[in-house]
């Protein structure tokens, strides 16, 4: 289920949105009670649809530098419409975008993270922006060392300047890097890069009703159900 260690790493560095918080549950359970009725599975899954396609408009030059925060407002008054909300007020559609700062962990995330933390230095690397990130920690709990956004490199991943960009920060080997992540495109960016790759299961990140394939793959370098099977895994 994983390759042998080229060694311990020495920086763990974790994806957010689906890997660290329940993004979809916290959407649909917002739009829900801000709107009864509204289908809140569809709605979390289309807000979230529209993440790549924003972030290529960003990349590819359509857009300059835009704060995901930003990307999202821009998502989400595309779909109000569709969903029956856009007679929302303007102060409730902003409160609505932030929800993104306000996710709950997956239940086994901050005991994981207090056992890693204690072993490794442990740091965010999501495209969400530094406010955000850093919200959503306060909120949560989430004790992470530090905070590193594409804002800081000012490029979204998958480009190689992001996770270059955390072995920079802390002034060590790609290799010395471990990006652990829910999501195989993400992490086979880091490993073209030279860093390590942990693949963490969340079968129900886009709801319990799609539930996600999980299956190994065998070019990362550990597998685990959760951050307390990675936490056994490295040692932490």
């Amino acid at each position: 289920m994983s390759t042998p260690f080229p060694s311990h790493p020495k920086v763990l560095a974790f994806d957010t949105f689906g890997t660290a918080v329940d993004w979809h549950s916290g959407i649909a359970r917002e739009v829900q009670a801000l709107r009864p009725g509204v289908d809140g599975d569809a709605f979390a899954n289309a807000w979230r649809d529209g993440y790549k396609p924003a972030m290529r408009r960003v990349m590819s030059g359509e857009l300059g530098w835009t704060l995901i925060d930003d990307l999202h407002r821009i998502i989400l008054d595309q779909i109000l419409g569709p969903f029956g909300l856009a007679d929302l007020s303007e102060t409730q559609k902003q409160h609505l975008n932030k929800v993104w700062h306000r996710l709950d962990p997956w239940p086994d995330v901050v005991a994981g993270l207090t056992r890693l933390k204690s072993r490794y230095l442990i740091c965010t690397l999501s495209n969400g922006n530094i406010g955000l990130l850093t919200n959503m920690a306060k909120r949560a709990g989430l004790p992470w060392d530090c905070i590193l956004s594409a804002e800081v490199f000012r490029a979204y991943k998958p480009d190689p300047a992001t996770y270059l960009g955390v072995a920079q920060v802390f002034d060590v080997a790609p290799a010395e890097v471990m990006l652990v992540a829910t999501h195989q495109d993400d992490l086979a960016a880091a490993r073209a890069c030279g860093l390590q790759t942990a693949y963490i299961e969340r079968p129900a990140e886009f709801g319990a009703a799609h539930p996600k394939d999980v299956a190994p793959n065998p070019a990362n370098t550990l597998h685990a159900k959760d951050f307390l099977a990675l936490a056994d895994q490295l040692g932490g």
